[in-house]
């Protein structure tokens, strides 16, 4: 049992022993190692000094001067300038309809004519009675003159004769209550009625609707009510009418916020035109100037009376003459002009203010810690203090430097920068996380250059694709890339690389 014992101790001792060799072997310090000065071999690649950092692949972009714009964005409904549904006051049986489905019609206009028979037979009746105590009154008053009756009789025939002219007054009243006429120049809808239909007070006859100018009801958030005003201008889009755009004119403001919603009621008018082509960005104007002034002008809206809204004219119309008949060849007398029509879904954008001026940089440029805004600027060595610019190596050209910021409006993707930075200084956007503290070795990655991941990596790289040095502009961006691409006036633009689904490896 002792041997058994022994042999036990002994075993473990040998382990041991032989563990603490091992650990000894591994953990003794190297002499110094000979460097060959023969060249290094295609297939190994160019060796960096062992003293070298490691350079971490960021993506970059620059800080660009661009037009901006304090805006907010809203929906609405057009309606008409003026809008009414013609009803009848009193029931009766349609004797004449004076106009056509669509068609214009004028002020004053006889649109609806009810049978009106037994109120002229009233109103025949009423001037009879008129003219009998008018001669009444004539004959008392010549008696009365004479001393042949009391001046009682007199009055009572003034008061008849009053009487009579007060019947003949409601005979008329009910007469022109048969006749349904347009209270503003408009253009009829759609009639409900046809000739002979029998119609009850208060039933639904036609529709007018005043399309000379619009009006566009909208809403907006009550933070917004201090800084629009009566007078301030709006763009319009309408889903109907792809690719024009219309300015408005804000012309009231709701006093009563909505408590459901929080939010004020908005309305501006805006003329019946064609609109403006909306024209994607970086595309120029036509060459030819006088065809478009000429597309202007047939668009613009054709003077009017004094005190009513401009009427608008489509494009190739012949004026009408006075009596509201078209000219041969144009359109047909009274149909609309405009090509907007009531309840149109309308998107409004309030512009608050413009700056040309503004410096943005992409939103994934930004990184928020403790309640503030930070960017990582890539800049020289020099420009951070405190930076060993021997230990980064010669080929070390660029370090990242951690800088506060202030932002301003964000727009399609970007963010407006009100302090920290200046136009042209580059950001990273992709890779921060790698750079924990100002100093650190960066090295900029073009994912749009053609083989680029698939490259080999620069020196010190550890083998990285597609990298390029710091302080070198990156190449155009490929057409099959959908980056953004951020210019500035010395013409040493980057690529964000947003959209590529590859992110650089360090």
């Amino acid at each position: 049992m002792s041997k058994k014992s022994l042999y036990y101790v002994v075993a473990a001792l040998g382990l041991a022993a032989a563990s603490g060799a091992a650990w000894w072997y591994q953990s003794k310090p190297k002499g110094p190692t000979e460097i060959s000065a023969a060249a290094p071999s295609a297939a190994t690649g160019p060796k960096t000094p062992a003293s070298a950092p490691r350079a971490s692949g960021v993506e970059v972009a620059q800080v660009e001067k661009t037009r901006l714009q304090d805006d907010t964005q809203a929906v609405g409904t057009l309606r008409s300038r003026q809008s009414v549904m013609l009803r009848p006051e009193v029931a009766g049986r349609v004797s004449l309809i004076g106009f056509k489905d669509g068609a214009r019609v004028s002020k004053g206009q006889l649109l609806v004519q009810l049978d009106d028979s037994l109120q002229k037979a009233e109103l025949s009746q009423a001037q009879a009675q008129v003219s009998i105590a008018a001669a009444n009154l004539k004959r008392n008053q010549e008696l009365v003159a004479q001393n042949f009756v009391a001046q009682r009789v007199l009055d009572e025939s003034a008061a008849n004769l009053q009487v009579a002219q007060a019947q003949l007054a409601l005979a008329q009243a009910r007469l022109g209550r048969m006749r349904i006429t347009a209270p503003f120049d408009a253009t009829a809808g759609i009639r409900t009625v046809n000739l002979g239909d029998f119609v009850k007070d208060g039933a639904d006859l036609v529709n007018l609707e005043d399309l000379s100018s619009m009006y566009v009801d909208f809403r907006v958030p009550e933070r917004f009510q201090t800084r629009i005003k009566p007078g301030q201008s709006v763009e319009l889009q309408l889903d109907a009418l792809p690719g024009r755009a219309f300015s408005a004119k804000i012309e009231a403001l709701d006093p009563q916020i909505d408590a459901n919603g929080r939010s004020v009621a908005v309305r501006a008018v805006v003329a019946n035109t064609g609109g403006q082509a909306i024209q994607p960005p970086g595309a120029r104007p036509p060459a030819n100037a006088a065809s478009a002034a000429s597309a202007a002008n047939t668009a613009a809206p054709r003077a009017s009376a004094p005190g009513k809204p401009p009427v608008a004219q489509t494009a190739g119309a012949k004026p009408a003459d006075a009596k509201g008949k078209a000219a041969p060849g144009g359109p047909p007398a009274g149909a609309p002009t405009g090509p907007l029509r009531p309840g149109m879904f309308a998107r409004v954008t309030a512009v608050f203010s413009v700056n040309d001026n503004a410096l943005v940089v992409p939103e994934e440029a930004i990184v928020p810690q403790a309640g503030r805004q930070f960017v990582i600027k890539v800049v020289a060595p020099s420009a951070v203090p405190g930076t060993a610019t021997a230990a980064l190596g010669p080929e070390v050209t660029t370090v990242s430097q951690r800088q506060e910021v202030k932002l301003g409006n964000r727009r399609a993707g970007k963010v407006e920068i009100t302090e920290g930075l200046s136009e042209g200084q580059t950001v990273v956007v992709a890779g921060q996380q790698r750079l924990q503290r100002d100093g650190t070795a960066v090295r900029v990655v073009d994912l749009t250059r053609p083989g680029g991941p698939a490259g080999q990596g620069a020196p010190g790289s550890g083998g990285a694709g597609g990298a390029v040095s710091g302080n070198v502009p990156p190449p155009p961006p490929s057409p099959s890339r959908g980056g953004s691409q951020i210019s500035s006036p010395s013409g040493g633009g980057s690529q964000t690389g947003a959209s590529s689904p590859t992110r650089p490896t360090p």
